[in-house]
């Protein structure tokens, strides 16, 4: 029975990617007339308005075929966008819905509530000349990495690497990287515990 919901499952996408591939098309097209960066937000925003499970199957198989290394066995929810092509979605991943997603790497089973967003780190504006507007100082797009079985919850924001296992509370800030399974909330976010599997290791450490 499992194999057989694999096979339905497996066909359903395959039908999704050859419906969006004429879409995709117009996305390369496009991208080789002007910058890849501005036309990759446009079409994710235009993909974001489609709802239910038509849009989800859409999402995937359109971000499957444009971001790098990315799997079609994810879940991005209604109106989430994602900012920069160069982002990376690996399987099981869920992205709730009204997310804002930048410049990333997501690992496997990772869970982003509703309205997280990710920063493409803490750079993306320069501001150290007053005599400037901070619009013409430019900036660097880092690619977060956000690793496997990691839990974002909803309304958090997101502006360094989260490692494995780890968990940021709903509302938090995350502006300084933990350790793999480190429990986080608050603005700034700061550690509140670990996932019990890595508790009992640091205690075994310490003995």
């Amino acid at each position: 029975m499992k194999d057989i919901r694999q096979l339905i499952k497996r066909t359903i996408k395959t039908f999704f990617l050859l419906i969006i591939i004429p879409a995709y098309g117009l996305y390369h097209l496009l991208s080789m007339v002007f910058s890849r960066n501005h036309v990759f937000p446009s079409f994710s925003q235009a993909l974001s308005l489609i709802p239910g499970k038509t849009g989800v199957y859409l999402r995937a198989a359109f971000y499957r075929l444009a971001c790098p290394g990315t799997s079609d066995e994810i879940s991005i929810g209604f109106l989430t966008v994602l900012s920069h092509w160069d982002t990376t979605i690996r399987p099981g991943v869920y992205i709730g819905p009204q997310g804002n997603i930048g410049k990333c790497f997501i690992g496997e089973k990772t869970l982003l509530g509703s309205g997280v967003h990710v920063l493409s780190g803490s750079k993306q504006h320069n501001f150290s000349d007053p005599e400037k507007p901070i619009q013409d100082q430019g900036g660097t797009l880092d690619k977060i990495v956000i690793g496997k079985d990691c839990w974002l919850g909803n309304g958090s924001i997101v502006m360094t690497n989260v490692p494995d296992f780890s968990i940021i509370a709903a509302g938090s800030v995350y502006t300084k990287e933990c350790l793999p399974g480190d429990i986080l909330a608050g603005n700034p976010a700061v550690k509140i515990k670990a996932r019990k599997k890595y508790e009992k290791a640091k205690a075994n450490e310490n003995n």
